[in-house]
């Protein structure tokens, strides 16, 4: 700011004399230096000392003193970026304090600082990507211009990840490249050694794919899931040696048509990373020259113009990638502990239910939904929420089990599950506790989607939402697990040894009855 400051009084100083000389010149025209132009020499400066609102003459000034007020667009994204990933990392930092698993929330921290690293890293990652045995380890060893690894015919030649750094002309970041073990590969081995090799690619800033012909249409789906990751690709058809002119031509083509929806033709390399020899009759046999200058070019093509963009991108996609993990930790936490409570409550009711004197068909609905429940659903979302909030909540999905009919439903589905040999009214008392308990199973599920989507009954409405649970919780593998759960709970514990149970009967058998 001083500096800028003195450059100013400077400039001021320069016009004053600037504007003595023009006076001067002036005076000196019409023979005349006297007040009028003393005068006019004022004026000049005052004009001059508002040039900020002359746009033109603060370009002059500008460019005289070679002042650059306005950083390159580039920079502005990069810094936009940078602070876009660190609020992300924040927010990561916020949701591993919430997991109380602590080897989850442990794996994600280490994740986490693995990934603030990233942001003042100095290389540019590459990671190379190889279908079988495509000479992608041999390209590698072209641009390093030194054996890297094993290169042979077998499929699955590179076993292990590898890195190794080279420099490019007019680059000035060192570019590290990865050696990936191949994909698709056959074989327990080969599916480990390419979950190892996307693991990589999810730190890629770059990906170079190598082939050695057409894609096969599992080939072209696994390039796309790379794609997919949201990275930058390039697609190097290697061994043109073995093709001639037209047949490299129509590989092109027939490769624009297969990828063109996810790799621009431009991105799509030709390469001759290992040419076979020659023979020559009567003379030692010709050895052709690697042709990769094409691959070079557009690397260095791309890592110079978009190499610091490419970074950028990566990185706030490392965040977001991580941020994801985490919510999906937090919210399968909280989901289990949201099912526990709702248990808890549902086999609750059901035994106040049970115990109570007075026929209570038409309290079921209001008994399955309990305001207490609402509140501790709440406080495991993160949700602050008053008692009569909750009552409010808890008569509404009340009132829509009652009139969507899902009461009496509940009660039919129950008993014409269950087959007891035990009294009248114990039969009917065991029946409506028993649907208590999964009705607040399916007002509990209602609440979790509430919660879940930020205190939100969606488009369709709290009807759509429990009509979706009731029908879930309807499907034969839930209902089987809550009536067995129900003998458990409920029966065994009533009855014990003084009546015989029989089993619960079949989908074939309720239907018949229905």
């Amino acid at each position: 700011m001083k500096n800028y400051n003195s450059k100013k009084i400077i400039f001021y100083i320069f016009i004053f004399f600037i504007s003595l000389i023009l006076v001067g010149f002036i005076g000196a025209i019409i023979r005349l230096i006297n007040i009028p132009a003393i005068f006019i020499t004022v004026i000049i400066i005052g004009v001059l000392t508002y040039y900020k609102k002359s746009d033109w003459l603060q370009q002059n000034f500008e460019s005289f003193f070679k002042i650059k007020t306005n950083k390159n667009p580039l920079d502005l994204s990069l810094i936009s970026k940078k602070k876009a990933a660190d609020k992300s990392l924040e927010g990561i930092d916020q949701l591993i304090t919430l997991i109380n698993d602590e080897v989850k929330a442990k794996a994600l921290k280490d994740e986490k600082n693995r990934v603030s690293l990233e942001l003042e890293r100095g290389d540019i990652i590459l990671v190379v990507f190889g279908i079988g045995s495509s000479g992608k380890t041999s390209l590698i060893r072209t641009l390093l211009k030194r054996i890297v690894g094993d290169v042979s015919a077998e499929m699955g030649s590179t076993k292990s990840n590898k890195s190794y750094r080279l420099k490019l002309k007019g680059i000035h970041r060192g570019i590290r490249i990865i050696d990936t073990p191949g994909i698709l590969e056959a074989g327990r081995e080969g599916r480990e050694r390419e979950k190892m090799a996307l693991i990589q690619a999810r730190k890629a800033d770059l990906m170079l794919v190598v082939i050695e012909g057409d894609l096969r249409s599992t080939e072209t789906k696994a390039i796309r899931n790379l794609s997919n990751l949201g990275k930058r690709l390039i697609l190097v058809l290697n061994k043109i040696d073995l093709r001639g002119e037209n047949e490299e031509k129509r590989l092109i083509e027939v490769l624009n048509t297969r990828c063109c929806d996810f790799i621009e033709s431009k991105d799509i390399v030709c390469t001759s990373a290992s040419p076979q020899t020659i023979a020559i009759p009567g003379k030692k046999p010709y050895q052709p020259n690697p042709e990769i200058n094409s691959l070079i070019r557009r690397l260095a093509t791309i890592l110079h113009e978009e190499g610091e963009e490419l970074i950028a991108d990566n990185i706030l996609l490392q965040c977001s990638n991580l941020g994801k993990k985490g919510k999906i930790l937090l919210t399968k936490q909280r989901s289990y502990a949201a099912k526990k409570c709702i248990d808890k409550y549902g086999w609750l009711s059901s035994g106040v239910l049970i115990l109570t004197p007075l026929p209570i068909i038409d309290m079921i609905a209001a008994a399955a939904v309990n305001a207490q429940m609402v509140i501790e659903i709440a406080n495991i979302y993160g949700v602050d929420i008053t008692k009569e909030r909750a009552k409010s909540l808890a008569l509404s999905v009340g009132k829509t089990l009652a009139t969507m009919g899902l009461v009496k439903g509940s009660v039919t589905l129950i008993s014409s599950t269950l087959h007891l040999s035990l009294p009248t009214y114990i039969v009917s008392k065991v029946i409506q506790g028993i649907s208590v308990s999964w009705l607040t199973r399916i007002a509990g599920a209602s609440f979790i989607t509430y919660f879940q989507q930020d205190q939100n009954w969606g488009d369709g409405g709290i009807q759509e939402i429990v009509e979706y649970h009731y029908k879930l919780n309807k499907r034969d593998e839930y209902f089987k697990s809550f009536i067995k759960r129900a003998y458990e709970r409920v029966i065994d514990p009533l009855v014990g040894n003084k009546f015989k149970r029989l089993p619960p009967k079949s989908r074939g058998q309720r239907e018949e009855e229905s």
